[in-house]
């Protein structure tokens, strides 16, 4: 029998105070859209939002929505939460690889315990934020 998982959307969270580097980020997420800085330079994706380039530190880096598609990386399963988290345990937090290539840590979502595993197939699940903005989590893309 698998273990039960709780989800953390009851979490209470606060919405982000975007910095000017991250707000078309944030501001996508009102429409439920990834947008992740690419530096065509390179031609490579960066995530998390920075004010410059980890590639060639350029600062004319463009927004591209993505799919939000991947696989877990890693992962584990917290069994004690601080905070607002505290109670709310077990949950996973997953390290997923985007189809894109870049990595994105976020809650995994909506799967037991016993079918999660290493390369499972995820897709993003939105969390509502109090501002109108959604919080990206990964559920199993089954």
């Amino acid at each position: 029998m698998s273990e039960m998982v709780r989800d953390t959307l009851d979490v209470a969270r606060e919405a982000p105070q975007p910095r000017s580097f991250s707000r078309p980020y944030w501001e996508a997420t009102r429409e439920k859209k990834i947008l992740i800085q690419y530096d065509p330079k390179v031609g490579r994706y960066q995530f998390f939002p920075r004010p410059a380039s980890i590639y060639t530190g350029s600062r004319a880096m463009e927004w591209r929505e993505v799919s939000g598609k991947g696989e877990v990386f890693s992962y584990t399963l917290a069994r004690r939460g601080r905070g607002p988290f505290q109670g709310k345990e077990p949950y996973l937090v997953a390290t997923v690889t985007l189809d894109v290539g870049v990595n994105v840590i976020a809650n995994l979502v909506h799967v037991a315990m016993d079918e999660v595993r290493i390369g499972m197939k995820v897709k993003p699940f939105w969390a509502p934020l109090p501002n109108g903005m959604n919080l990206l989590m990964f559920e199993p893309d089954r």
